[in-house]
């Protein structure tokens, strides 16, 4: 990242630093904190009893559900799903899920127009290139005002002013009017209730609500988010906004448990009537089964990449896709292999242990990390220079 970045990267931090610093201190949220940490503890002791639970309940519901082993398995479902639609827009609401199966690339390769809804995305998505989130929920918060007109001006061919409100206006209005005739609505989930069969979405823009009513909305979310109930999804929703944001809650809690439907008329069940006639979920594992548990408490707030001093230093090079940070290099060894690992900045990190002080389920990403040091230098991916050094005290009993 260039040093203009991390500096606007660094300023955007400290004002969610500010925000939340003033209200995850409060009773309500230490109560909220012990219970997630119950609930993702507890959902991923149990998570095979509670997929079986969440496949039973969306089916009673009319979603359709799909497993994914791999982020392939993923895109082929997606491509079989949407195949029969002629209008080829989509719309696509912010996810990491979806960054994680590199949903724009493979179906921009078929000809699909995936559009990004969020405001921040679809900044990255004009931009073309090095366009990289560097935060969870604000994947531009390295690029400041001037920047993003240049950008937005760039790709739409405008002339707008570098004023937020004006830049705001012109995306919305731009990524509207691609959308008049999408069919087909793209989104991750926050959390899903096992119980009840439902997928929470949490969002300030409203972009997801546009998504949702789209013909038919696909929910590709990763088998981590399940938990036992609907009261469970939406306390896991709720802080990870306090640590993403800095608010108790966001402007819009979209609970989806099926398609759209009515019966004013006589009692009689009829699809379709404002929202999706059909919603899909994809349940994706993608190495999940074969993670730590502890890597899959994370509730997705970004806090620890907020305070942690290497990414603050070198940016989103330290992580793995829109997994960033620690944390990512953790995933990373589960979702691809031992070298994507390592090359994601596995010997980056300081084993500092600011990320698990400030992680609002106290993930031990220090710890995780260098158990992972020790496993991956025993299949060769390690510093040459540390061999090196290993190699001298072997012969010299001396580094040098």
């Amino acid at each position: 990242m260039k040093s203009s970045e991390l500096e606007t990267m660094r300023k955007s931090f400290n004002t969610v630093k500010s925000r939340s610093s003033e209200i995850k201190n409060s009773p309500q949220v230490k109560r909220l904190e012990n219970r997630v940490r119950e609930i993702k503890k507890y959902s991923i002791e149990n998570s095979n009893e509670l997929y079986n639970m969440a496949v039973e309940s969306f089916s009673r519901n009319g979603i359709d559900v799909e497993f994914a082993e791999t982020k392939e398995d993923a895109i082929d479902i997606i491509l079989d799903l949407i195949k029969d639609y002629d209008n080829k827009v989509i719309a696509k609401a912010k996810s990491n899920t979806l960054g994680e199966i590199n949903l724009k690339n493979e179906l921009t390769s078929k000809n699909w127009d995936v559009v990004e809804t969020d405001l921040g995305d679809r900044i990255l998505q004009l931009k073309k290139t090095d366009n990289k989130p560097v935060h969870p929920t604000g994947p531009a918060s390295h690029l400041n005002v001037s920047e993003i007109t240049d950008i937005v001006n760039d790709s739409l061919d405008s002339n707008v002013d570098p004023i937020p409100r004006e830049i705001m206006e012109l995306v919305r209005s731009d990524v509207l009017n691609r959308l008049k005739n999408a069919s087909v609505g793209i989104s991750g989930a926050n959390a899903i209730a096992s119980e009840e069969g439902s997928c929470v979405m949490v969002h300030n823009e409203g972009n997801i609500s546009l998504v949702s009513l789209k013909d038919l909305h696909i929910i590709v979310a990763g088998i981590d988010k399940i938990v036992p109930t609907l009261e469970d999804a939406i306390s896991v929703s709720k802080l990870e906004t306090v640590y993403a944001t800095g608010n108790y809650v966001t402007s819009y809690m979209n609970v989806v448990s099926g398609p759209s439907k009515t019966a004013d008329i006589e009692k009689r069940l009829l699809k379709n009537m404002y929202g999706a006639e059909k919603v899909v979920v994809i349940l994706l594992d993608n190495g999940r089964s074969d993670a730590s548990e502890e890597c899959l408490w994370c509730i997705g707030c970004g806090n620890c990449v907020v305070h942690c001093p290497v990414y603050n230093a070198v940016g989103n090079e330290f992580g793995f896709n829109n997994y960033l940070g620690g944390r990512g290099v953790a995933m990373s060894k589960f979702i691809e292999d031992d070298e994507a690992c390592y090359e994601s900045g596995l010997y980056m990190c300081t084993l500092c242990g600011l990320c698990t002080l400030n992680c609002p389920v106290a993930i031990p990403t220090n710890e995780i990390i260098e158990n992972m040091r020790k496993l991956s230098s025993e299949v060769g991916f390690y510093p040459k220079v540390h061999g090196k050094i290993k190699e001298n005290v072997i012969k010299n009993d001396s580094p040098y």
